[in-house]
């Protein structure tokens, strides 16, 4: 039993996060989903919450035939305790996929194997690039999978974001 961690924000979850699972899929029997920053919601960079992304990244899962677990960590300002802190949240797990440098190191300091996921359409397929296009009005529901555009629909998520952008300043 091979089992790997993938990490990320998840702000929203997206084609380039869905063609790196499909992809981790292949390498291991399970998948561990850690949902970063999970304390963060409401802000431009962080809009949605840690339940609304477990939502997103389990929903779109549903077409992958592998066993996964999608789990909140929340952050701690303290990066030598980090690697212990996320290892007490999630199962066991023989290899972590990452492209954070920091997060890269952390985890080969702890002896933790590391691969680096394959990037896909970065420029395009990227939560910065998406949400962006939710604040323009732009076309932005081709960059994730159908069932997280429902869900960002049904928590009315462009509205949120566009509401949080705005300023009390003149």
């Amino acid at each position: 039993m091979r089992r790997g961690l993938y990490l990320g924000r998840f702000q929203p979850y997206h084609l380039g996060h869905h063609q790196v699972l499909r992809q981790i899929a292949k390498e291991v029997d399970e998948i561990i989903i850690g949902i970063g920053s999970a304390q963060k919601s409401h802000e431009i960079d962080n809009p949605f919450t840690a339940g609304e992304r477990v939502l997103m990244v389990s929903s779109a899962l549903e077409e992958f035939n592998i066993k996964h677990y999608v789990i909140p960590i929340e952050d701690i300002q303290r990066n030598s305790l980090w690697v212990s802190h996320v290892e007490s949240m999630v199962p066991p797990f023989e290899i972590a996929y990452t492209n954070n440098p920091l997060v890269i190191e952390l985890l080969r300091e702890a002896g933790i194997k590391v691969k680096e996921s394959p990037l896909f359409k970065r420029n395009s397929y990227s939560g910065t690039e998406i949400r962006r296009r939710m604040l323009e009005g732009e076309k932005w529901e081709h960059f994730v999978p159908e069932k997280v555009v429902e869900i960002i629909r049904e928590i009315d998520g462009v509205r949120r974001l566009k509401t949080i952008a705005k300023s009390d300043q003149e």
